[in-house]
């Protein structure tokens, strides 16, 4: 066993990373309750969720990762939870479920076919189980991001989507300006990763090669073609949800899902009238 892993398993125990994330959760919860955020308790809860989460995975893949069927099997309850986050975040109606799961799908396969038909990643269960779970973490990372900036802009951008429509363009003519800002927005965490890798940030997979065992230089290549993925993936689900929701049926008043309808337009009261009948009453 090398030398880091060593040390690492023999310095993290149970009890020192229960108090570690532990001392974090409350001071991430000490932070939010005083700067008065909405719903204070998502940050600590979510961490909860990914400890329980983890260990189940932990006890899960013991039986898992050395077979294919069984990692296929896995990613697809990746996909569906994906797809649930998904649609939870962006509060679509039901219809568009299929769309969403079938983006998570297609943007994920196509990196993780490339990347395993030439060869760069053994295509064993190990990596297909690594590299599927990033990707589509990525992936939804990137729809969730895209679709709720969309919603905004949309809104904001109401005059000038009308004035488009007013000269006879189309929905999707009318909503381009706004699709291609939501696109960009939801793809910068990703690229920014990307440019600032081995400077500002040591990626999670590269970490965990060289704590595996692997050489510097064969975990950065592992990283390369992760970060690679990555953004192929994120490029074809802003593709996806572009053809989804980038010719929008209606334009919103308010803050609204995407894909929706415009609700029933507010009552106008003739000030007028309102007056007559207050005389009435007196």
């Amino acid at each position: 066993m090398p030398d880091g892993a060593h040390q690492i398993g023999a310095v993290v125990t149970p009890i020192v990373t229960i108090v570690a994330v532990a001392l974090l959760a409350a001071i991430t919860l000490a932070i939010v309750l005083a700067l008065r955020l909405e719903k204070p308790w998502l940050q600590p809860w979510a961490l909860l969720r990914a400890v329980v989460q983890l260990g189940i995975l932990s006890v899960i893949l013991n039986g898992v990762i050395s077979n294919r069927w069984w990692v296929a099997a896995f990613l697809a309850v990746m996909v569906a939870a994906a797809t649930w986050v998904m649609f939870r975040r962006l509060r679509v109606a039901a219809r568009y479920l299929p769309a969403l799961a079938g983006t998570v799908v297609a943007a994920s396969t196509l990196p993780l076919v490339v990347v395993f038909a030439t060869g760069a990643v053994d295509f064993s269960p190990r990596y297909l189980l690594a590299l599927g779970g990033i990707v589509i973490g990525n992936t939804m990372t990137v729809c969730t991001l895209m679709g709720r900036s969309l919603g905004s802009l949309y809104l904001s951008q109401r005059d000038e989507m009308e004035g488009w429509l007013a000269v006879g363009a189309t929905p999707r003519r009318s909503a381009l300006r706004a699709v291609r800002s939501a696109a960009s927005t939801a793809l910068i965490p990703s690229v920014d990763q990307t440019r600032t890798t081995g400077i500002v940030t040591l990626p999670g997979a590269f970490v965990g090669a060289v704590f595996a065992g692997a050489s510097p230089v064969q975990a950065a290549q592992f990283q390369i073609v992760v970060l690679a993925a990555v953004l192929t993936a994120g490029a074809l689900a802003a593709a996806s949800l572009t053809g989804i929701f980038g010719a929008p049926e209606v334009l919103p008043l308010d803050e609204r899902p995407l894909g929706g309808r415009r609700a029933k337009p507010p009552v106008l009261v003739d000030a007028g009238a309102m007056a007559v009948s207050k005389d009435a009453m007196a």
